[in-house]
């Protein structure tokens, strides 16, 4: 078996944090590829290293002392390294990065240094071999990853290189510019190493212990997820769920790897499983559960719409017209709402309502703020009689009031609208009533 461990800024944040990294690696021998993030915070009120390089470059770059920042960067790895008891001195590459810095190459640049010397201690610490990823992973002129160009890179660096250690973050232009991925960051790393060497697992370490069932600062000690599928985690994703960015989930969900998210700090924890589809029936009916704040709706009446060809098209081609993405469209036969975000709405509200007028010469026009929508997901749902029957209840007895309801064909999730202020008292009551008394 071939794994690849991605271990994310607060699992090595001290020289205790990489002696229980330590252990997990060498715990599994088919743990060979290891991306690291850049230390993590210490404690609360502390600062991450990417931020003190942000801070430094731009520091030199306004003409500003930066001395003294450059130093607090390079005591964080001192400390680390002296903590572990290396023999090692990166005395050369703070001169070359203070270099780099002075000539201004750029913030991608002085942001991608945190992966790159996190990535030579953990290599030394380890004993495994250091491989930079501005080798291998390749960006466009544009920023974007050049993924099929990538594929092949890494796959050609990496064999028969047995054991790496592959700096997350960053890679390179054609040029040899460092670039960083702009979203995901080392996520996104390790999932494309694990793509490339088509690894059987791909495990990302983190501070807790897989996903959870709903937002912790609503519901108190909620329930991990076992098994997840893609599909399970788009939805959650979409809704604002703290979950990995798509990008960190396509290259090795298009390989069909499953993605393990692991609690370094708990590391009997089995944490969540990422898989592309399973058969293993869900603990509850239910996935999880997820949602946001700050929508508002407009809702068109008119007679006989059902029969007017065009009509949704006209509708949403003003909405297009003003550059605002449609969040939701639950309809009925002579009705059709539109569900968009509150803050890109406000100020158009009036231009957009006239346009619609002269598009469609509707009846009426009802607009209603200051909405919440919540997604109910889980692939246990297609095969459960009276699910949204029993999300109905358990707002009812919270005394919430249901304002919209929307199913996807698919059966894998139910997106409920509730008013902001009834927010969090409806996923408490949706929580409790399918994993609490596990219905």
């Amino acid at each position: 078996m071939k794994k690849v461990v991605k271990f994310g800024g607060s699992s090595l944040a001290t020289a205790e944090q990489f002696r229980k990294v330590g252990d997990i690696i060498h715990s599994d021998p088919s743990r060979q590829y290891v991306i690291p993030s850049a230390p993590g915070r210490r404690f609360s009120g502390d600062t991450k290293v990417t931020d003190l390089l942000y801070q430094t470059y731009d520091a030199v770059a306004a003409g500003e002392p930066y001395e003294e920042l450059f130093r607090e960067i390079r005591g964080r790895y001192e400390e680390i390294i002296q903590g572990l008891g290396l023999d090692l001195d990166l005395g050369e590459e703070f001169q070359t990065i203070e270099k780099n810095f002075l000539a201004q190459i750029g913030r991608d640049y002085a942001a991608s240094r945190g992966e790159y010397l996190n990535g030579r201690v953990m290599a030394a610490f380890l004993g495994y071999e250091f491989v930079d990823p501005a080798e291998m992973i390749v960006f466009h002129e544009d920023g974007a990853l050049d993924a099929d160009m990538t594929k092949r890179t890494v796959a050609k660096r990496l064999a028969g290189v047995e054991r790496a250690v592959i700096p997350g973050f960053y890679g390179a232009k054609r040029d040899g510019t460092v670039t960083t991925f702009s979203r995901g960051g080392s996520d996104v790393t390790g999932s494309v190493i694990a793509g490339a060497i088509h690894a059987d697992l791909y495990e990302n370490w983190t501070d807790v212990s897989g996903f959870l069932c709903a937002d912790p600062h609503i519901v108190e000690n909620p329930e991990v997820i076992d098994v997840i599928t893609y599909q399970e985690l788009r939805e959650l994703s979409y809704m604002g769920a703290g979950v990995l960015h798509e990008d960190a989930v396509f290259p090795v969900r298009r390989e069909g790897i499953p993605i393990n998210i692991r609690n370094t700090n708990r590391p009997e924890d089995k944490g969540t499983m990422i898989v592309d589809t399973t058969c293993r029936k869900p603990r509850f009916t239910i996935t999880g559960i997820a949602g946001k704040k700050g929508f508002c709706s407009m809702t068109i009446d008119k007679d006989q719409m059902n029969s007017e060809i065009g009509f949704c098209r006209k509708v949403l081609q003003v909405f297009e017209d003003n550059g605002m993405s449609i969040e939701h469209m639950p309809s009925g036969i002579d009705t059709m709402t539109i569900v968009v975000h509150q803050s890109e709405f406000m100020d158009r509200e009036q231009q957009i309502v006239a346009e619609v007028h002269r598009a469609v010469h509707p009846d009426q026009i009802f607009l209603e703020a200051d909405l919440a929508l919540i997604a109910v997901v889980g692939r246990g749902m297609k095969d459960q009689r009276g699910t949204a029957a029993r999300i109905f209840a358990a707002l009812s007895h919270a005394r919430v009031n249901v304002k919209m309801i929307d199913q996807g064909s698919s059966e894998y999730n139910i997106i409920v609208g509730v008013k902001n202020d009834d927010y969090e008292t409806a996923i408490r009551a949706i929580y409790n009533i399918f994993v609490m008394t596990q219905i």
